[in-house]
């Protein structure tokens, strides 16, 4: 569905269900010059399951409506503007690699407004070396080839083909070169300047005030687990309720390992909403 968030138009995938505020909502938020789609199995599992979805496609990417926004504080107010303009007072927030971030400083900014708090493939910092941002500003067809290597861990995830031309690192290729194709000059550069200076994490944990679950991928070289154990750490002392599952999978999480990521969010989703 289309939303205007900001005086700008916001696209949100509500995975083949009309999206109805009354029930439990589940927000979903991407990475780094992708959208929506990287969550299209697990989106339409929580949608035909009881609960109403927003996948986002951030602002400047694909569907919604540019400039892309420069700081990751800056998505997490957009993220609460758009909750607002769908009628959502709370949710269950999971994001990937860049979304993770955003998640988490929204649930920061916003205590009272998350539920339950997914971080997959997240790192504290989510530092960028300077070869990829310059690739990404300078070669951005360059930074889409490295990191599409750099996000899978093998060239076939089991079960492989599931379907006649199912191709996990052609489809991801494909969708970073849309988004570049739709979005504006250096948009992989803005995505990644955002994670770089993102520096707040560990400090921002202690601000949250829901049970969060880390989803890490063990092949993961982009965001290795070791990544995300000082956030872990920083959540465990300011006493949030924390725990970290570890999927046999690289960074693309939801491609290489689809059933298990939908497992452990649905899982957990489900949990918080008991509990709460």
């Amino acid at each position: 569905m289309i939303v205007t968030v900001n005086g700008r138009a916001a696209y949100a995938y509500t995975g083949g269900k009309p999206f109805d505020p009354a029930l439990p909502t589940a927000v979903f938020l991407h990475g780094a010059e992708h959208d929506h789609s990287v969550w299209a199995l697990q989106t339409r599992y929580f949608a035909h399951h009881g609960f109403s979805v927003l996948a986002v496609d951030l602002p400047g990417h694909h569907r919604s409506a540019g400039p892309a926004l420069t700081s990751i504080g800056a998505l997490a107010d957009w993220l609460a503007a758009l909750l607002d303009t769908a009628g959502v007072q709370q949710a269950f927030v999971a994001g990937h690699s860049m979304g993770s971030l955003i998640a988490l400083e929204f649930a920061a900014r916003y205590p009272a407004r998350a539920t339950a708090l997914a971080l997959l493939a997240t790192a504290a910092p989510m530092a960028v070396a300077q070869a990829l941002l310059d690739a990404a500003r300078e070669r951005e067809p360059d930074a889409i080839g490295m990191v599409n290597e750099w996000s899978h861990s093998t060239y076939a995830a089991k079960p492989s083909c599931p379907g006649p031309g199912f191709w996990l690192h052609g489809l991801n290729q494909r969708l970073m070169e849309r988004v570049s194709a739709t979005g504006e000059p250096q948009l992989f550069h803005t995505d990644f300047a955002a994670c770089n200076a993102y520096t707040d994490a560990l400090v921002r944990a202690a601000a949250v005030r829901c049970p969060v679950r880390l989803l890490v991928g063990k092949r993961d070289v982009m965001t290795p687990p070791r990544a995300a154990r000082a956030l872990a750490d920083a959540f465990a002392a300011a006493g949030v309720q924390a725990d970290t599952v570890t999927l046999d999978a690289g960074h693309a999480l939801m491609s290489e390992q689809p059933d298990a990521t939908l497992d452990a969010l649905f899982a957990f989703a489900q949990r918080t909403l008991v509990q709460r």
